[in-house]
């Protein structure tokens, strides 16, 4: 049975972790979806690179994964003493890179106020090495919108 990320890892403990993700509703993540014969091979590579991009943002190293036809294995280690060593200006370009701003301006903004508030960059730093937050984020929005599927016709009746 599954348990939630939070009962299963500590906040700064140290370890190597094997983590999956799943379709759920019969989505379909790459390769050819057997229902819709639709291709989505291309989510691939796009999932793919946002893995690394995530690993690249939070002080978690990626150890290996498989991204498969609908769920996907990440085995990753948290790097705390990494995070520890980041400046308070390297906190804040990463949650930026994970949160940014829809305008120059205001991503400007958002960097000043991290910055003139040394509780918000802890919290940030904490964020940054918690697996829970980056097995959090969603790997892929597009592939999320993509396979939305309209309810059948008989379904629709039933309202």
């Amino acid at each position: 049975m599954t348990q939630a990320r939070a009962t299963i890892f500590l906040a700064g403990q140290h370890g190597l972790y094997h983590c999956t993700n799943r379709c759920v509703r019969r989505a379909w993540l790459c390769g050819i979806d057997p229902d819709t014969k639709q291709n989505y091979e291309h989510r691939k590579t796009r999932v793919e690179a946002r893995i690394q991009q995530l690993g690249a943002i939070f002080a978690v190293g990626i150890y290996g994964y498989a991204v498969m036809s609908n769920h996907l294995h990440v085995v990753l280690s948290v790097e705390a003493s990494a995070a520890e060593k980041w400046s308070k200006e390297e906190v804040v370009e990463r949650w930026l890179q994970l949160y940014p701003a829809r305008t120059p301006e205001q991503m400007n903004e958002k960097r000043v106020g991290l910055l003139g508030n040394p509780d918000a960059i802890v919290r940030c730093r904490n964020r940054l090495m918690d697996l829970s937050q980056q097995r959090g984020q969603p790997l892929n929005r597009a592939s999320e919108f993509e396979t939305r599927r309209p309810k059948p016709h008989h379904a629709l009746n039933d309202l």
